[in-house]
Parts: C-alpha cells; sequence; structure tokens
C-alpha cells in the first residue's frame, strides 16, 4: 500500500495542487482577459495600452471580440515592466518600436535607459529635500494644544524653493 510519505508516493495520481502548478497549453490567439492575466495587467489597461498604439493590429472575432497573439501579450508584458521601472508612456513606444526593430544600435536603448536614470535621480534628491524641509518643520512644531503652527506658517509664507517642491507634472507623468 502507498501511503502520501512513502516513496512509492511519486507514482500516486497528481493532487488539485500540483494540477493547477502543471503548465497549461494555450491556443492562441486568447481573448482579453487571458491575454491581460498572463502580462500581468487589467483588461483595462490592455485596452489602454490598445488606445494609445502601443499594441496594434489586434484581431477581433466577428463578433467584435478582440484576440491576442503571443506576440502580443510578450508585448503587454514587456509594457508592464517598463511601467514598473517607472517609463513614461512616450519612452515605452519608443523601446517598444526598438525592440520591434531588428537593426536597432544598443546605444539608442542605453540612451533612453540612461536619461530615466538621470531623471529619477533628480527626483529623489527633490523628494530628499522635501523630506528634509518636512523634518525640519516637524521638528519645529511643539505640536501642542496652542495654535501656533510653523508648520502652518511656512505653507502659508508661500515659499516657492524649487529644492524644496517636486513640481507636480514630474510626479504625475510618470
Amino acid at each position: 500500500m502507498t501511503t502520501p510519505h512513502s516513496p512509492d508516493a511519486a507514482h500516486v495520481a497528481p493532487t488539485a495542487r500540483a494540477k493547477a502548478a502543471a503548465p497549461r497549453t494555450t491556443t492562441w490567439p486568447v481573448p482579453i482577459g487571458i491575454a491581460a492575466q498572463r502580462a500581468g495587467i487589467s483588461a483595462r489597461m490592455v485596452r489602454h495600452y490598445e488606445s494609445l498604439g502601443l499594441i496594434s493590429g489586434v484581431a477581433r472575432t466577428d463578433s467584435g471580440y478582440r484576440q491576442y497573439t503571443e506576440a502580443d501579450v510578450h508585448a503587454l508584458h514587456f509594457i508592464r515592466r517598463s511601467r514598473d521601472l517607472g517609463f513614461s508612456m512616450e519612452e515605452i513606444a519608443e523601446l517598444l518600436g526598438l525592440w520591434h526593430d531588428r537593426s536597432r544600435a544598443s546605444s539608442q536603448v542605453k540612451r533612453i535607459a540612461q536619461q530615466h536614470i538621470d531623471d529619477l535621480s533628480e527626483r529623489i534628491a527633490q523628494m530628499q529635500a522635501m523630506q528634509r524641509t518636512l523634518q525640519t518643520l516637524v521638528s519645529c512644531c511643539k505640536g501642542n494644544d496652542r495654535p501656533d503652527c510653523p508648520i502652518l506658517d511656512d505653507l502659508a509664507a508661500g515659499h516657492t524653493e524649487r529644492a524644496s517642491t517636486v513640481p507636480r507634472k514630474t510626479l504625475s507623468n510618470r
């Protein structure tokens, strides 16, 4: 008799968990929900990327449902990974173009990545300056029941030091 812990247990039929972990075979093309799931994004984001022209030429069924190929899903994963690294949509479009261009020079890709590193470094420095300013203001505030508050006084004074603020556009367009 074979028990779950016996050496012959490997010959027993797989459990439900083992079946779920087994690789799935995919018949391509797939509908948007499966494509989104495989790329690790939502169907809404798939439609958004398509509307931006990052994914093009998606086939449709006779009833109008989108059908995504393996290459489409790979591109969606590329986009998701690029977004995870903070690239802008414009940068992603350029990177996608370079990815598809087999005659590209890697220097073009490196230039985009280096510029992104430089932008990130600048944003980090700006945010660190904001943090220092806020730490100073918080340390000056007694935090008691009195109405005097150096934090509010500073905000009301309207000082606009470039080093202590991050332009909204910088944070919102990434």
